[in-house]
């Protein structure tokens, strides 16, 4: 199975080339991965006890980002090397000040994680969710490093559960612990004989409620929605969605409405405008007079919708239309309902806010105008979502306990 796996890395890492001659996506992962040894030679203190973090992407690293932060407070000697597979998180979070060193991971190679783990000499590697290289976690091992997994979650299908999958499962047997973030995944681990795990929850409750915190004021949102009761923040937002937000908003038009678009490139801009018929506001163009003259703000820059959620009275997540939801618990923590589009099954908190009262799936217009409706003059829907938030918090001082007894 390892000669499989190494044969398909490779072959891998041959697309990752050939896919870099058009796109930029692959580009930058390919010169990424390729740079990533020079960049660590030229910034590894070899004197230095370093903690390595690795993320798939910039979601991963938001759940990790409490642990990262938590950690360097408690022990601020530590170094901590941020490592990432995907551009997208790289190159958003390549400046992350919480991080001494931040690199792409290269290839998970046999030579390449000998050499990245030779380098660096980790005294501890913490793997945030889905993350399980073999290479690395064989190489770790071989080193005498401890490794740890944190808000993990195993489903029945995925390949450690499988006839086939037993050289995948033993792969877990590696970890000196792993943090799951519900009962079914460690049920599962415990029932294919994985002891070396234990329930902390979920970090991203501990992330969105520092977010929550820290939430900036935002004037020129302020005055937007100064005098107004009846909010709508929509985040995170796809064609499909903002299709049926536009709709409502016609025919509300006393609502405020503001659409933070997933994309914010220039042509989904238009888009938006055309079916608004220009008639809103961009944020990079917005001033206290021209926000007074418009019931809908299109937010075209990035960073701000954390704190964008602390105006509304209801909340919309995008995405349900599509693959599925972005961040339920962003919005949630203020203690607003929070409603989205019908692919949201595969994420617990989703189902969860379901199950507390707190959130609502919509499956087209009308379901979308009568839970707007009601839920505009609902205090209790979004009383229960932010509690629910609440309640989930402390997955970070957990894991950290046990981190630091492992120091």
């Amino acid at each position: 199975m390892n000669l499989i796996y190494n044969t398909g890395i490779y072959c891998y890492g041959a697309l990752i080339f050939l896919a870099s001659l058009f796109n930029e996506k692959a580009r930058l992962l390919r010169n990424g991965q390729r740079d990533a040894f020079k960049l660590l030679k030229a910034n590894v203190d070899p004197d230095a006890v370093y903690v390595w973090f690795h993320a798939a992407s910039l979601g991963e690293f938001e759940q990790g980002r409490p642990v990262i932060e938590q950690l360097k407070k408690i022990q601020p000697e530590t170094k901590i090397l941020l490592t990432f597979f995907s551009p997208s998180g790289f190159e958003v979070r390549k400046n992350y000040q919480g991080a001494d060193i931040v690199a792409y991971l290269p290839l998970d190679t046999p030579a390449n994680a000998l050499n990245f783990v030779k380098i660096v000499k980790p005294t501890k590697a913490i793997f945030i969710k889905y993350e399980f290289w073999p290479n690395y976690l064989l190489a770790l091992k071989a080193a005498n490093v401890s490794v740890f997994s944190i808000s993990a979650i195993f489903r029945p299908e995925q390949v450690f559960f499988k006839g086939y999958g037993k050289w995948y499962l033993n792969l877990l047997r590696t970890f000196s612990h792993i943090f799951v973030q519900d009962k079914v995944s460690l049920d599962l681990l415990e029932n294919h004989h994985i002891k070396n795990a234990s329930i902390s929850g979920d970090t991203r409750f501990d992330r969105v409620y520092d977010l929550f915190t820290q939430a900036r004021q935002l004037p020129l949102i302020e005055e937007f929605v100064k005098n107004s009761p009846d909010v709508i923040v929509a985040g995170s937002t796809w064609p499909k969605d903002e299709e049926l937000l536009v709709r409502y908003l016609k025919l509300h038009p006393q609502v405020k409405l503001i659409i933070v678009p997933h994309e914010v490139h220039s042509g989904h801009i238009m888009t938006i405008s055309k079916l608004l018929d220009g008639k809103f506001v961009r944020y990079s163009e917005a001033t206290p007079e021209n926000v007074k003259k418009t019931n809908c703000l299109v937010v075209d820059t990035i960073g701000v919708l954390s704190s964008i959620y602390r105006y509304a009275g209801v909340a919309y997540i995008g995405g349900g239309f599509g693959v599925g939801i972005h961040n339920t618990l962003e919005a949630a923590v203020y203690g607003i309902p929070v409603v989205f589009g019908p692919a949201y099954h595969k994420f617990r908190e989703a189902r969860e806010l379901i199950a507390v009262g707190g959130a609502f799936s919509i499956s087209n217009y009308m379901i979308l105008e009568a839970q707007f409706d009601r839920l505009l003059k609902d205090q209790q829907a979004g009383k229960m979502a932010g509690e629910y938030v609440k309640q989930n918090t402390g997955a970070t001082k957990e894991i950290c306990r046990i981190l630091i007894n492992d120091i």
